[in-house]
């Protein structure tokens, strides 16, 4: 039997080009590497799952490569084999979080003084560096400054707050993006025709939302929908799959606050409880449901929705039904009673007084009126 890889580790990007939602970024590495203006030090920062570390592998494979194909590495030489069989000499990667000691660096800043064997430069590539204690910033300060003109630092941190600035004014810093919605669920498209698996649109834009800016947690949410679903992922068995409150719920609540159905809200939200949806959860998505209607009443702002086509048209429908000021003052309900919802004691009381409260808007525009 095969054994199985997971979809972050087979897919992982081997080249510039196959970097997602970081075009300007790697364009500017490629462009460094043709126009041989390398520095000695680099910072990549972002969030967890956005391609650093890859990026910077990548970069690192391609500086030593022997045979540039348009600033990509060609993965043909012997440098590049090398590499990617996990032997080689020049590029070395160190894991801070683990090695975060004053002695990890003095043995890398030891290892620094021998030149490359094969190709110019000798490249570190190190993770986490955020997690290096400040005796070892402080060992390694002196060699970042002025290192051997064959040695390059990548340094990869997910908590730029946390680097020294002394660190930070010695690399050049970039900042990765969170992957787009739209991305990730390109990516998912492609991986998904690869594997052989038909999934719904809708579903995959529900990984990719859930996953929030990083294609890892979505490339391993994407493989945990599959074991459940198999070669067929549907909407439905995601929202599942993921114990997700579906956005029926979401649009049947509203339709209830307009027509100021209490009680049918009231036992809307009992149903929720009873499928074990955490009541925190329920006011942040509710919340989040009110953002969504009243972006989508203008044309100009609907391209802020995150989500698939079959729903947009949904939002768009209700959003019309909708005034924006029982939008608003639904945004302002809700959002204090996330605010105090912490503070609450009795919890399940604290929603159903908002829920209350938001079926009586309407009327009280009409009172006002």
């Amino acid at each position: 039997m095969e054994n199985f890889v997971v979809s972050a580790r087979k897919y992982r990007p081997s080249t510039f080009d196959t970097v997602i939602g970081q075009r300007a970024l790697v364009t500017t590495l490629k462009n460094a590497i043709t126009g041989n203006q390398l520095a000695h030090a680099y910072l990549f920062c972002g969030p967890r799952g956005v391609g650093k570390t890859t990026s910077a592998r990548i970069f690192a494979k391609a500086i030593n490569c022997q045979h540039l194909v348009n600033g990509e590495p060609c993965n043909e030489c012997e440098s590049c084999i090398s590499f990617n069989e996990g032997r080689s000499y020049n590029i070395y990667e160190l894991d801070a979080a683990s090695n975060n000691g004053v002695d990890s660096i003095r043995d890398l800043i030891d290892q620094v003084q021998t030149p490359p064997q094969i190709g110019k430069y000798r490249i570190y590539v190190i993770d986490e560096v955020h997690m290096l204690s400040t005796s070892a910033f402080n060992a390694f300060l002196k060699t970042l400054e002025e290192p051997p003109s064959y040695v390059i630092f990548i340094l990869a941190t997910t908590e730029k707050h946390k680097i020294l600035p002394t660190i930070l004014s010695r690399c050049q810093v970039y900042d990765f993006n969170r992957i787009s919605v739209e991305d990730t669920v390109a990516h998912l498209q492609n991986i998904a025709q690869k594997e052989g698996i038909t999934a719904d649109a809708d579903a995959l834009n529900i990984i990719a939302v859930k996953s929030d800016g990083g294609m890892r947690d979505a490339l391993s949410t994407f493989d945990q929908v599959v074991s459940f679903c198999g070669k067929n992922i549907t909407y439905k068995d995601v929202i599942d799959n993921l114990n997700i409150l579906d956005y029926d719920y979401y649009f049947n609540l509203t339709d209830l606050f307009l027509a100021q159905k209490m009680s049918d809200a009231l036992l809307l939200f009992n149903d929720i409880l009873n499928k074990g949806f955490d009541a925190g959860h329920f006011i942040s998505g509710l919340l989040a449901h009110f953002r969504d209607l009243l972006v989508c009443q203008d044309e100009s702002t609907a391209t802020l929705l995150e989500v698939g086509a079959s729903i947009r048209e949904r939002y768009k429908a209700q959003a019309k039904q909708c005034s924006s000021t029982f939008l608003l003052d639904a945004l302002e309900e809700t959002n204090q009673s996330e605010l105090e919802y912490k503070q609450s004691k009795n919890k399940r009381l604290h929603v159903e007084l908002m829920l209350i409260r938001l079926c009586q808007l309407t009327d009280q525009k009409k009172k006002v009126d």
